[in-house]
C-alpha cells in the first residue's frame, strides 16, 4: 500500500471533528509510527467548540447523534491502522480479566489549543468475553468508533423509569467490526452493552457530559441496568436496575 504523504493524510483528517480526536488519543499513548504525528492546536479547538455547542444546547442531542455517525462513516480506518503502531499502544498493557480497560490520557500543550476542553475521550480494551457492561446514561451523550477486533454490540431505547426498573426497547443487535460504530444520548439508544468477541479489542469513546434534560434533576452518571428482564407486550423489556459489581460478575 503506497504511504500517505502528511500533507495529504492532514487534509483528508482535518474534516473529521472525531477523526483528530482518535489521533490525538493515539498520539499520545505514542502508537503512531514515527512518520505521522498530525497534532495541531487547531484541531483540539475544533473539538470543544463541537462539543460546546452541544452543552449550550445549539445542537440538539440527537442531531449531534447524526452528525457524529455521519463523522465516524468518513474515518479512513483502513489507512490509519496502516499507520498505527497498535503493538506500541498496547505495550505494557494488562487489559482486566473482567469488564473494560479503560486508556486515558492528557493532552499536550500545542499552539492554539484551548486551556480547556469541552468533552472527554477514552479507549475502552478488551479481551474474548469482556464487556463495557450494560449501562446507560444520565444528561450524557457518547459516540464509538471499533478500532480493533470484533464486538457484539447492543443498544436499547429507554422508555420509562421506574424505582426499580426500566421499561425498554432493543434497537441494536449485530456485530461490530473495525470502523463501524454508534452513538447514545439521553433520546436515543440509551442503554448499550459491548461484548468483545476477540482478543486485543479497541473501541475509541468519546463523550460530552453535563447535558440539560427538561424535568429532570437526575445527576450526569452511568445508570445500570440489566436487559435480561421480563419480556412484555410490544417487543419491550422491564428490566431490573442493577449496579456496577452484579452486572460486571454476570457480563464482565
Amino acid at each position: 500500500m503506497e504511504k500517505l504523504s502528511r500533507r495529504e493524510f492532514t487534509g483528508g483528517a482535518l474534516g473529521s471533528v472525531l477523526t483528530w480526536s482518535l489521533l490525538e488519543t493515539l498520539f499520545e499513548n505514542e502508537a503512531f509510527g514515527d512518520d505521522l504525528k498530525p497534532i495541531t492546536g487547531k484541531w483540539l479547538a475544533e473539538v470543544s467548540e463541537v462539543s460546546q455547542d452541544l452543552k449550550d444546547e445549539k445542537v440538539k442531542q440527537v442531531i449531534w447523534q447524526e452528525k457524529v455517525e455521519e463523522l465516524f462513516s468518513k474515518v479512513r480506518l483502513d489507512e490509519l491502522l496502516e499507520l498505527v503502531d497498535f503493538e506500541r499502544l498496547r505495550k505494557n498493557l494488562k487489559i482486566k480479566a473482567k469488564s473494560e480497560t479503560s486508556l486515558r490520557f492528557n493532552f499536550k500543550k500545542a499552539e492554539g489549543a484551548p486551556s480547556r476542553v469541552a468533552f472527554g475521550k477514552q479507549i475502552f480494551a478488551l479481551n474474548k468475553g469482556n464487556s463495557v457492561i450494560p449501562h446507560g446514561h444520565n444528561n450524557m451523550a457518547t459516540a464509538f468508533l471499533i478500532l480493533k477486533g470484533e464486538l457484539h454490540g447492543r443498544h436499547f431505547d429507554r422508555l420509562e423509569d421506574q424505582p426499580k426498573h426500566l421499561i425498554i426497547k432493543p434497537t441494536i443487535d449485530r456485530k461490530f467490526k473495525p470502523g463501524e460504530h454508534s452513538s447514545v444520548s439521553d433520546y436515543k439508544d440509551n442503554i448499550h452493552w459491548f461484548e468483545a468477541l476477540t482478543d486485543n479489542s479497541f473501541i475509541f469513546n468519546i463523550h460530552v457530559l453535563g447535558l440539560k434534560r427538561p424535568g429532570t434533576k437526575l445527576p450526569t452518571s452511568r445508570v445500570y441496568v440489566d436487559p435480561e428482564g421480563e419480556k412484555i407486550k410490544g417487543g419491550l423489556i422491564r428490566a431490573p436496575r442493577s449496579n456496577f459489581r452484579e452486572l460486571n460478575r454476570k457480563y464482565g
